[in-house]
């Protein structure tokens, strides 16, 4: 029998598993932020199915400042009869896992915002056996809807309702579960705030530089082999920064992981060989975690990054971006970053990154 849909809930438990990158959760943030705008007092709790355990971002969003709490339970997959998914042993731990998490939080809504597979959808029937939640989530495939108290249409048909491009901006995708309960996101962007190491890590570095220039943070990231594709070409960053210096000069923080150092490295090196002086480039690479990394990107009177972590959280800070992407990617963009393609046209790009941090800088002054 179907539960009907709370009016005004109390606790609200939402269902991921997609991606454990940063960026990807943070996403979910607009969602967040248009459910607590429509019950400001509800509780909103993260479940996220992780086949990433461990994963850097679970720090960072267990101290999102619109969740009152985030659990990440391990999901491991294999292939049993020739097809993929999660076997017998993990779900005899996951289950008595979420029936502990039902069970602590008694939510009174369930929103399985995973439009594929069938995990989130069997997480969230077992959640239920243990509270009083209805259930909300996305009729992706034929019969999935059934599964659900409630669902929302598919990726593809929520964004034809919505007149959007498709492929569609990833952050529309949570939202086609919450249009079940009359939610739109209507221009609501992601969200963050420097946490408390963050502000920490802020008041240390503030000691060291001065106070009379700009600061210009810069993520060149990608510092894994399976996205080094993603990497801005070093030279022509090198050029970019060298002109903008010469007509405003700022200080330039580089921002990255441990395995990230030797790309800051390569591009000081760069820099020093064309353009001579180093001594406004401060690296602290490796010197964050992704919580103190909000204070380090809160310095930044502007940022410019790679697709990247990085990115996401200085567009979710509010910090004036500019995004680098060497190939057009329309889902990972947000609208309130300068978006710049580096293999479209060389001279435009340098022109165009030049010129936009000259903009910041002159704004800033």
């Amino acid at each position: 029998m179907a539960r009907a849909i709370p009016s005004n809930p109390r606790r609200i438990l939402l269902i991921k598993s997609h991606s454990a990158g940063i960026g990807d959760i943070l996403r979910s943030s607009a969602a967040w932020a248009v459910l607590k705008k429509r019950w400001p007092d509800v509780e909103l709790h993260l479940l996220f199915l992780t086949r990433w355990p461990g994963y850097p971002s679970e720090a960072l969003i267990r101290e999102h400042f619109l969740l009152s709490s985030a659990h990440f339970l391990p999901m491991q997959e294999g292939r049993f009869w020739g097809m993929r998914g999660v076997g017998p042993r993990t779900w005899r731990r996951l289950l008595p896992e979420l029936r502990k998490i039902a069970e602590q939080i008694q939510p009174d809504l369930i929103i399985d915002h995973e439009p594929h597979g069938l995990e989130t959808t069997i997480a969230a029937r077992w959640l239920r056996r243990f509270c009083k939640a209805a259930i909300v989530g996305v009729d992706q495939v034929m019969g999935r809807g059934l599964m659900y108290d409630k669902s929302g249409p598919s990726l593809q048909q929520y964004a034809k309702n919505e007149r959007l491009d498709w492929p569609m901006d990833y952050t529309e995708r949570d939202f086609a579960a919450l249009v079940a309960l009359g939610l739109h996101r209507e221009d609501q962007s992601i969200v963050l705030t420097e946490t408390s190491d963050g502000r920490l890590f802020r008041d240390e570095m503030q000691q060291l530089l001065p106070k009379d220039l700009p600061i210009i943070g810069l993520n060149i990231g990608c510092g894994t082999p399976d996205a080094e594709k993603k990497r801005p070409n070093l030279d022509l960053l090198v050029m970019a920064f060298g002109r903008a210096y010469k007509e405003n000069p700022y200080i330039l923080l580089l921002m990255g992981a441990p395995n990230e150092r030797f790309i800051n490295n390569s591009f000081i090196n760069k820099y020093t060989e064309k353009w001579g002086n180093n001594e406004h480039i401060i690296d602290i690479a490796g010197r964050t975690s992704p919580t103190s990394l909000t204070g380090a990107i809160t310095l930044c009177d502007a940022f410019v990054s790679s697709d990247s972590g990085p990115y996401h959280m200085a567009v979710a800070l509010g910090i004036p971006v500019v995004a680098i992407f060497n190939t057009k990617s329309s889902v990972h963009y947000h609208k309130e970053a300068k978006i710049l393609i580096e293999n479209f046209d060389t001279n435009l790009f340098l022109d165009n990154l030049s010129n936009n941090i000259v903009n910041f800088l002159v704004r800033k002054a």
